[in-house]
């Protein structure tokens, strides 16, 4: 079974905060993102490619994504298509991160993907944390 990171047995406090899946294929990338999103007051699970993204999602049922664009096997448009097909994941907003400018000079792509927000890296964390915490009502309370 997957870690959920920021998952705390006992009083079970930490279990109310939202959880946010992270895609990354870059592994210092996924991790940096990982620690400030819990260190932020959020739950997170990884994956590294959209194959296995897309996976975690229907068994994990985050409250939120946060993926790059441009990551192996199911690039991150498909992985956004997938999730809005899928019943269980079809209203999660989406922040897709990209290193790619050029993603974004297509709008009808990022709207046909479901895409709910479109960052460019680099990204500043705290506007990530910030465009998360808008995104989910101020579920985020930290």
């Amino acid at each position: 079974m997957d870690m959920v990171h920021g998952d705390v047995a006992g009083d079970g406090s930490l279990l109310t905060q939202p959880l946010v899946l992270i895609v990354e294929d870059d592994q210092s990338t996924r991790m940096l993102y990982k620690e400030y999103l819990t260190d932020s007051g959020f739950r997170t699970i990884e994956a590294h490619n959209g194959f296995q993204a897309f996976e975690k999602a229907q068994t994990h049922h985050p409250d939120a994504v946060l993926t790059d664009l441009a990551v192996p096997g199911m690039d991150g448009f498909e992985f956004c298509r997938a999730l809005r097909a899928s019943a269980s994941t079809k209203d999660v907003p989406i922040v897709a991160i990209t290193g790619y400018p050029d993603y974004l000079t297509n709008p009808e792509r990022i709207r046909q993907a479901g895409i709910t927000r479109v960052m460019t890296k680099p990204c500043n964390l705290e506007n990530i944390v910030r465009e998360l915490r808008r995104l989910l009502n101020g579920q985020a309370t930290t």
